[in-house]
């Protein structure tokens, strides 16, 4: 059954995750590497990969003998640190090198729209909202995901180099809490 509430609250949790608005000079230099960002293409394999997961995440899980509890809880793992990376401005989980091939894929797709941080957090919030809830939330994601790869260049000039920082903390803090509460929430305590 779908819920307002439920959709804003998982939009807004992927929108911090992605981080689609920290992540402007990051997509701003692909550009500038590759010649061009490939919009329509990053945004399908994302939506492939995240909402694939969403569905057949929890089968994965059941083959590895693992629960959507004790993965959600891992998950709040990771988002805590994603956060702090976020608010403090450093690197805690370093790219691999090899993973490097067409920018609209790989690094872009994956792992920066729908990397492990994205694909956990489905999962996480898959033990606290409906299925439906997640997934309009997740095509909210999708289409301000397109909105600003298409419109990277008109942003950064926009927004400015200090603006960028201030929101990449605001949003940190924010993932931070939520971290916080799904880990609460999967471990019992309450």
């Amino acid at each position: 059954m779908t819920n307002l509430k439920e959709i804003l609250s998982v939009t807004l949790i992927l929108f911090s995750v992605i981080d689609i608005i920290g992540s402007i000079p990051f997509i701003i230099l692909i550009k500038q590497r590759e010649g061009r960002i490939y919009a329509e293409r990053a945004t399908l394999i994302s939506a492939i990969l995240m909402v694939g997961f969403l569905f057949l995440g929890k089968s994965i899980l059941k083959l590895f003998g693992l629960d959507v509890e004790s993965f959600a809880a891992a998950g709040s793992i990771i988002m805590f640190i994603v956060s702090l990376e976020m608010i403090m401005g450093v690197t805690l989980i370093k790219d691999d090198p090899e993973a490097r091939g067409s920018g609209s894929i790989v690094p872009l797709a994956f792992p920066l729209i729908a990397g492990a941080g994205t694909l956990t957090t489905i999962l996480s919030l898959r033990a606290v909202y409906e299925e439906i809830n997640i997934l309009i939330g997740i095509l909210f994601n999708l289409l301000i995901v397109y909105l600003v790869l298409r419109s990277s260049s008109w942003l950064e000039r926009k927004l400015g180099k200090s603006t960028l920082p201030v929101l990449r903390r605001v949003f940190g803090v924010i993932l931070l809490a939520i971290a916080v509460k799904i880990f609460k929430d999967n471990v019992g305590f309450h």
